[in-house]
């Protein structure tokens, strides 16, 4: 659960695949989600209700996500707009940010960019509490905003996935994830690769973070990893 649960979200896609990862990982990160399937149904659906942010596909059944996009901003609504779209021509963010939408996130793209574009669209809303600075006992610091981190007060140097993986870890501590859930988190839908590369990351992630015995980032054997903030002795369940 996010520290802003309850913010409710509406999700216009057509791809089945793509609505049930968002669906999926949304919900666990404590955010009411409804789908539509269409670009008409979609229009209904936020005629009657009350949402926070809507996640617009462009390429849509009945109505497109351009033509619905100019359609709310005409009406007045001043939700904030996440348009997705296949297309990785500059022609079409810039025709939906034109038409008013917030943002633009290009297919394939991984779950931790789209939440973080979703938290700070929300942070301006007013709708999600800042919490850019990240804490793991008194020596492990993250920070979003500057996408920093450190340890007793020393930069560490991560890649962008390691640093997705690191805040993911942290904002859930002692959560279970398997390595299936982190794929999908962190590498995103379309991860066409095995697990071990999760693996691989986490054990980069140990070796940076000074991770030693007992683990912060504990393996569960079958399962995948939990984070403990302190490195506490107790297994994680």
């Amino acid at each position: 659960m996010t520290e802003a649960p309850h913010a409710r979200i509406l999700i216009i896609e057509d791809e089945p695949s793509i609505t049930e990862f968002l669906r999926t990982g949304l919900t666990y990160e404590g955010y009411h989600v409804v789908i539509a399937p269409d670009g008409l149904t979609g229009y209904q659906a936020l005629q009657r209700g009350d949402f926070d942010l809507l996640i617009l596909d462009i390429m849509l059944p009945d109505m497109d996500g351009f033509t619905l996009c100019q359609k709310v901003r005409q009406e007045g609504n001043d939700i904030p707009i996440l348009m997705l779209t296949a297309r990785r021509g500059i022609t079409d963010r810039v025709t939906g940010l034109d038409l008013g939408a917030d943002d633009y996130v290009t297919k394939p793209f991984s779950f931790a960019e789209l939440l973080a574009r979703i938290r700070a669209l929300l942070r301006r809303r007013g709708k999600q509490p800042e919490t850019t600075v990240l804490r793991a006992g008194d020596d492990l610091v993250l920070n979003t905003e500057t996408h920093e981190v450190t340890l007793n007060g020393h930069p560490v140097h991560l890649t962008p996935t390691e640093f997705d993986l690191l805040e993911l870890f942290m904002r859930h501590p002692r959560r279970v994830f398997t390595r299936e859930t982190l794929l999908n988190r962190i590498w995103g839908y379309d991860y066409v690769g095995g697990t071990n590369v999760v693996d691989v990351h986490v054990s980069h992630l140990r070796e940076k973070i000074g991770d030693k015995p007992p683990r912060r980032i504990r393996t569960i054997y079958g399962i995948g990893y939990a984070f403990y903030p302190q490195g506490e002795e107790e297994p994680a369940t």
